[in-house]
């Protein structure tokens, strides 16, 4: 599935920390949860794409690694993205 340039230039101007950050942890973070939405809804069209189910689930865990590691790191700042996302934990 491959995320619209205009979506992913935008979560990168949300979270990044300085002009040329794209690889820190709450940007992955964010990239990985807008294309976790994306595949939740075309699988709740397509019910039987198991190939797809398995790349969510894929995605599910190396969020949940990152988030792990973000809170490790900086509690606060893993406080603010669970809640800027929206996220449960």
């Amino acid at each position: 599935m491959v995320m619209e340039t205009t979506n992913k230039s935008d979560i990168l101007k949300t979270y990044q920390k300085h002009e040329k950050d794209t690889g820190s942890a709450g940007v992955q973070i964010a990239l990985l949860t807008s294309r976790i939405d994306k595949l939740t809804d075309h699988l709740k069209a397509n019910k039987k794409d198991c190939n797809s189910r398995y790349g969510l689930i894929k995605m599910v865990s190396a969020r949940r690694r990152l988030l792990d590691y973000l809170q490790r790191v900086s509690e606060t700042g893993y406080q603010d993205l669970i809640k800027q996302l929206k996220l449960r934990r």
